[in-house]
């Protein structure tokens, strides 16, 4: 579903993808999400760097994240969803906007 915070396993990639068995947000919306096998994530990073349009995620109950993590809008994939591991927890509407707010900006300029 929309939001949720899943591991994820991005391996095998190619050049500068973003790699690894890592944290991904699922930000396509849920009917994508019930009626087709793939899912649209933002992956998320633990190394913080000031990118615009890049939100930082606190961790917090709801989002089960161990360290601050950074929302990575201009590497957004679809995988499938055999890629999904183990449900972490959700981020807010609000935070969701934030990475559709990067998402926007990056492919508009």
């Amino acid at each position: 579903m929309q939001k949720e915070i899943w591991i994820a396993d991005l391996n095998p990639v190619l050049g500068s993808e973003q790699s690894g068995i890592r944290p991904v947000i699922i930000i396509s919306g849920n009917t994508m999400n019930e009626h087709y096998s793939v899912v649209i994530i933002c992956p998320l990073t633990s190394k913080v760097k000031p990118f615009k349009g890049c939100p930082v995620i606190s961790p917090n109950r709801t989002n089960n994240l161990k360290t601050v993590s950074q929302a990575i809008p201009f590497h957004v994939r679809t995988i499938s969803k055999v890629r999904l591991r183990t449900k972490m927890g959700t981020i807010s509407s609000a935070e969701l906007d934030s990475i559709k707010q990067g998402l926007q900006m990056f492919v508009t300029y």
